[in-house]
This record gives structure tokens, C-alpha cells and sequence, in this order.
């Protein structure tokens, strides 16, 4: 396997407009309450899936939920994406909590998001 290979889809981020209507839509769907709670991020880890709730989604760029393809190493996954033809949408910064993430569009305009834990 590549250096560079990743780890899957773990993380999905949801924007919403109202985080305390989604926080209990997201409750009830996941059946338990969420792992994080706090008034710029709800997050919750499901079946080995971490599902987070990102309040006035729409001006962080964000339109719909965002897939984050873990990685090991964000800055070549970033550079060979690049390379074959993506754009940067969001460059690489520090979330917390060991997290870096950038976000990058390929040729039809869809997000990907990358997320790399320390």
C-alpha cells in the first residue's frame, strides 16, 4: 500500500441551519446522544463512522455533506490530487483535536474532503 493511500470514508460533515432541530433528528437516527456538543460542532461516532453537524454550513462553503477520505499524510495526498486535476476549495488548517483538513473539488465540481489525524 501507498504511503499516501487512504483510509477510507470516516468522517461526514452535515452543515445545518439550526443545530439544536438537527441534534435531535441526528439523536433519534443514531439512537444515542452525540460525543461532542458544543455550539460550533456537534459530533457523533456511529458503527465506526464519526458524523458531525456544522452550524451555517452554507457559508462555510459547504452545500450539502462533505465525505473526509482519511489520510496519513494531508499534504502529499493533497499534492497528488492536485497533480491529477482537482482544485483546492479549502486549504489545509488545523480543526483541534489533532485534525487537519482541506477540502478540494474534482473536475465536475464535487467536494472531496481530506482529513488527516496526528
Amino acid at each position: 500500500m501507498s504511503d499516501t493511500a487512504t483510509q477510507g470514508i470516516r468522517t461526514v460533515l452535515h452543515p445545518v441551519s439550526d443545530l439544536t432541530a438537527a441534534k435531535a433528528v441526528y439523536t433519534a437516527l443514531l439512537g444515542q446522544p452525540p460525543q461532542h456538543d458544543a455550539s460550533y460542532y456537534v459530533g457523533f461516532e456511529a458503527a465506526g463512522q464519526h458524523i458531525g453537524l456544522v452550524p451555517g454550513g452554507g457559508q462555510h462553503g459547504m452545500n450539502g455533506p462533505v465525505a473526509y477520505w482519511h489520510v496519513p499524510d494531508l499534504e502529499a495526498k493533497l499534492a497528488e490530487v492536485t497533480a491529477a486535476g482537482a482544485t483546492v476549495k479549502e486549504p489545509p488548517h488545523n480543526v483541534g483535536d489533532g485534525r487537519m483538513v482541506a477540502t478540494v473539488t474534482d473536475p465536475d465540481g464535487n467536494v472531496l474532503g481530506l482529513l488527516q489525524d496526528w
